[in-house]
């Protein structure tokens, strides 16, 4: 009996010990777990489908006030379900997607959760920056500097506004270099407005404004022009450049101030001829067959003694074999021995027509009684109808096809 009951108690002891023993353990590994969730502070790297739906369906009742002030991109309902794998901080990418996923049903709301919405990527502030303005570092070679202006016009009190806002890169003559601009409103050349000389810069800030009163009736036909001039030690005026802008083209009106720049150009300093000069671009297209042709400006054109009652404008035509093809005309401009016009014209003309074609320029003026009278003409076209500088305009312009060449020429 005694050793009945020592092998009862050794069992029931070696029971109640593994009993526990074995309740230590799930305590013990029920408390490791709780410990691991507390610290688990990284992004879940894989989300299934069902927890989504699940975080959906909590956030979809939580109230309006709780809502966070921050949205990320939200992962469209047709790619919840896919794996993503975390690359960088914030920074998700799609592993094994199936092509072939069933989009889900049922209606989308604008309180779609929030929760299972994955940051996919950043925005890249270099594709939405702006061009870099390359005006004050892209110079031609052979540039001799360039100017900078706007204009605006107040219809009121018809008043055309013109601010000189700076030059940049002037090649003087000289060592020192001290600025100004004259400013006129062609066809008046007896009148002009001039700035500030700058003193010892070859890129000079100016930043001032002139007034020009013209009606808004005359405006389309002016042309600005300016003129930029270096003062030596002995007080002389050089003409640097000029620049040469007509209106006809431009929208001027109260709210539309325009900023151009313009690069400057040689004077031509030699007198006129005894009728007059004329300068004009050619250009010829091998691959579109197009003969281009812009009429810029002519010079010491001989009007008559009443020419603010005079129109002058130039006619274009194009021959072949000395046999009219087709002609086009400028705007005419009143009143101006100088005119300006910057008008271009193009004719359809065969490679092979280069040889038997030429153009006639003819300067004419016109009076109230629709009168016309011839001022000044020339042709230029190959070696059959031209010599001298005529005959070296249209072979440069064969020589370098769709570049425009600029010469001034004689009007006989």
């Amino acid at each position: 009996e005694q050793a009945v009951a020592v092998a009862g108690g050794v069992i029931g002891g070696t029971l109640l010990f593994v009993l526990i023993g074995i309740t230590a353990y799930l305590l013990w590994k029920k408390f490791c777990c709780l410990i691991s969730y507390e610290k688990l502070t990284s992004p879940v790297k894989k989300t299934s489908t069902y927890a989504i739906s699940q975080d959906q369906s909590t956030s979809d009742i939580q109230p309006k006030s709780t809502r966070s002030r921050s949205v990320p991109f939200i992962i469209p309902p047709t790619l919840h379900g896919r794996d993503w794998s975390n690359l960088t901080n914030e920074e998700y990418i799609q592993e094994h997607s199936d092509p072939y996923m069933i989009p889900q049903s049922g209606p989308r709301s604008s309180f779609h959760s929030l929760a299972g919405a994955y940051v996919v990527g950043t925005i890249n502030p270099e594709l939405y920056k702006f061009p870099e303005d390359k005006s004050e570092t892209d110079f031609p070679e052979g540039n001799i500097g360039r100017l900078w202006f706007s204009i605006e016009y107040e219809q009121e009190s018809e008043k055309l506004l013109v601010s000189l806002i700076k030059v940049r890169k002037l090649q003087p003559t000289a060592d020192s270099c001290s600025p100004f601009v004259k400013i006129y409103l062609l066809p008046d050349e007896r009148s002009y407005l001039q700035s500030k000389t700058k003193q010892k810069t070859l890129n000079p800030q100016f930043d001032e404004n002139f007034v020009f009163q013209v009606s808004s009736r005359m405006l389309l036909q002016r042309t600005l022009k300016f003129l930029v001039y270096h003062v030596d030690q002995q007080k002389k005026h050089h003409l640097l450049g000029q620049v040469i802008f007509p209106l006809k083209n431009e929208t001027l009106t109260d709210d539309n101030k325009l900023v151009i720049w313009r690069d400057l150009e040689k004077e031509n300093l030699e007198p006129p001829s005894e009728y007059g000069d004329i300068q004009f671009s050619l250009s010829y297209n091998d691959y579109l067959g197009r003969l281009t042709v812009v009429v810029l400006r002519a010079r010491g054109l001989k009007l008559p003694e009443e020419s603010h009652a005079v129109s002058v404008y130039v006619k274009v035509s194009l021959m072949n074999h000395n046999k009219f093809i087709k002609s086009k005309k400028t705007a005419a401009v009143l009143g101006s021995p100088n005119p300006v016009y910057n008008e271009t014209f193009s004719f359809k003309t065969d490679q092979t027509e280069l040889d038997t074609a030429s153009l006639s320029l003819s300067v004419l003026q016109s009076t109230k009684g629709e009168k016309k009278h011839l001022l000044g003409h020339l042709v230029v076209g190959p070696f059959m109808y031209t010599r001298g500088k005529e005959l070296e305009h249209w072979n440069e312009m064969i020589s370098k096809p769709k570049e425009l060449v600029k010469r001034w020429h004689a009007l006989c």
